[in-house]
């Protein structure tokens, strides 16, 4: 059973203001914690503020709360809060890389870590940084409120898979039994996260499964900014695209490649098992977790492919 670290807490009882931002292209993970964190510290008589870069994705809207995220950092930075960097640990994660704070608190779960923060709680095995805030909260001898327990089960069916992934321990079902039983209601966070597609991201999905690519073991789709204006979506709507490759039985890892400005591409690597692909992120600046990791590269699509591939074989595959 993991513990909150003793000068975490004591660092969250001492201060009195927080800035809670996490990663660019924030997922489920990363919403439900924040909020969850941002309601406990809120009734403990903390000023908090929420921050994204990027507006919370619509298809999380149904997650209380998620309004207070703002994108604009100055009216929090007047009152000089303590950062909480949260489901990331580097501030370029999180655009903040130019911005400084008087004290930094990182709360993460990636398996690549750098050496930012004054205080740090990385858990490199735990399931979703929301297994951290549920342990937290019951840490400062909080109640888990009906809101806390909606974002924190969805923070955590999101990262395991809705408790398909080999991440799913006791533990993990031990919390969200809990949840469930503080209100968070299965079927309806299911609903709203699996079944509420816009005709428009269905288009895009079909267009993206349409280009996979198979070979060795690795699946590879993309898409491109040409099918975003085409179906009218954007980004945010690519979200879960990476993992369904990853369903054919003879593919081990499962690549999508996001184009994200003339010759550059975003990669978001899922695998099977064993294979880890946080290490073959990491060779290209990238990172993230043994089975889910991302990173971004230049020049046109074939080489990319091609450059990932060979780092692959080399690697993992």
């Amino acid at each position: 059973m993991m513990r909150t670290p003793k000068r975490l807490l004591s660092g969250l009882l001492r201060e009195d203001c927080f800035l809670i931002a996490t990663h660019i292209n924030p997922d489920g993970d990363a919403i439900g914690s924040s909020l969850a964190l941002a309601e406990a510290l809120a009734s403990l008589g903390k000023k908090v503020f929420l921050y994204d870069r990027d507006p919370v994705p619509k298809y999380y809207h149904f997650l209380p709360g998620h309004r207070k995220f703002g994108t604009d950092l100055k009216k929090a930075l007047k009152l000089d809060p303590v950062l909480i960097l949260l489901d990331c640990n580097s501030p370029a994660r999180a655009a903040l890389g130019e911005v400084l704070f008087r004290k930094n608190l990182v709360i993460d779960h990636h398996e690549t870590a750098g050496e930012f923060g004054d205080l740090r709680w990385i858990e490199k095995d735990a399931a979703a940084t929301g297994i951290l805030i549920y342990t937290l909260i019951h840490s400062l001898g909080l109640k888990i409120t009906k809101s806390m327990a909606t974002n924190l089960y969805t923070a955590i069916a999101v990262d395991t898979g809705t408790f398909r992934y080999s991440n799913t321990t006791n533990e993990v079902l031990r919390a969200a039994a809990e949840l469930v039983g503080a209100g968070a209601e299965p079927n309806s966070i299911a609903e709203h996260l699996y079944e509420t597609w816009d005709y428009g991201r269905f288009k895009l999905f079909l267009m993206v499964m349409n280009t996979l690519d198979k070979k060795d073991g690795v699946a590879i789709v993309h898409v491109t900014t040409d099918m975003f204006s085409q179906t009218g979506t954007t980004a945010e709507d690519t979200e879960n695209f990476a993992n369904l490759p990853r369903r054919i039985d003879d593919v081990n890892v499962a690549v999508l490649f996001r184009e994200t400005g003339s010759g550059e591409w975003k990669a978001s690597l899922r695998s099977k098992g064993s294979a880890n692909v946080a290490r073959v992120a990491e060779q290209f600046g990238g990172g993230g977790h043994k089975n889910a990791a991302g990173f971004r590269m230049k020049g046109d699509l074939v080489t990319v492919k091609k450059t990932l591939l060979k780092a692959l074989k080399k690697t993992i595959v």
